[in-house]
């Protein structure tokens, strides 16, 4: 199932098409894209039968929004690919490095980025939605409380979150439009193998980014029993899986996102995010 928020009404997309769950199921399900929570395996079950008919608009990637766009949590996680860690010249992290992005960052999977210096930085990364609650979460288990996938992009100005020490994570990641997110926030039970997804960036048509969710140091089971032992994780939180190697802040010479680019982020299976930088009005 590919869940989608197409001007802020929730649907599915099949064969590149919107339907629309509240005006197809008669009222039955809800038409506010955070609202599919409660009622997921229903939708899912219903979903299955779904087949596009006259009058499925075709989706216009412009107007998709986030498909979990107002998460009551959204939980990042630091150098959670091995390669990060060595191109930053940091020790591999003990224990899964937590931070949070605000959710007021979140924006479309096609949505313009206000660039607010010029140290902006690219992250291409797996987002796992929760869909059930969550607390104190055995790692066996951990898969039962996922929703599925989206795309997410952490975009991060280098030049506010290191300016001063302790470096400001979580306010440097979180300006307008950070958090692109989607296209489409895909059900689990799509992949044959959740935890091995390709995922790649390119910055104004050359690769940046390229590498596979196998090589998470922190697996998602391992991340939802380290979190939820601490925090009750929600239907619809966030977890930001960090990004792998290939970053701007640590090439030489260093690389930043200028106005006028667009950042491609992508994961099989789920889809691209393709995001015009523009400069900050």
């Amino acid at each position: 199932m590919r869940i989608v928020n197409l001007d802020g009404r929730l649907g599915i997309e099949v064969k590149d098409r919107f339907i629309d769950l509240a005006t197809r199921s008669d009222g039955r399900f809800p038409s506010d894209p955070m609202a599919v929570f409660s009622v997921w395996e229903e939708v899912r079950s219903w979903a299955a039968d779904q087949t596009v008919v006259a009058g499925d608009p075709k989706i216009e990637l412009d107007r998709l929004g986030p498909p979990v766009p107002n998460p009551t949590q959204i939980f990042a996680i630091g150098l959670n690919y091995k390669d990060h860690a060595e191109e930053a010249g940091l020790p591999l992290p003990k224990s899964p490095m937590v931070f949070t992005k605000f959710p007021s960052c979140l924006a479309g999977p096609h949505a313009e980025v206000p660039l607010t210096s010029d140290r902006v930085d690219w992250e291409v990364e797996q987002v796992v939605v929760i869909g059930r609650e969550a607390h104190a979460v055995p790692v066996a288990q951990a898969w039962d409380f996922v929703a599925g996938f989206c795309v997410g992009q952490d975009i991060s100005d280098r030049r506010l979150q290191f300016s001063d020490k302790p470096p400001q994570f979580s306010l440097g990641k979180s300006a307008t439009a950070f958090g692109p997110l989607g296209p489409a926030l895909v059900s689990l039970d799509e992949f044959e193998a959740p935890d091995a997804l390709v995922l790649r960036c390119w910055v104004a048509g050359e690769q940046m980014q390229a590498s596979t969710t196998e090589n998470l140091i922190f697996s998602v089971p391992e991340l939802i029993e380290y979190i939820s032992a601490y925090c009750v994780l929600r239907p619809g939180d966030l977890i930001f899986t960090g990004t792998p190697g290939g970053v701007g802040s640590v090439r030489e010479p260093r690389r930043y996102l200028e106005a006028g680019e667009t950042i491609d982020s992508e994961i099989e299976g789920i889809g691209r995010l393709s995001n015009l930088c523009v400069a900050k009005g």
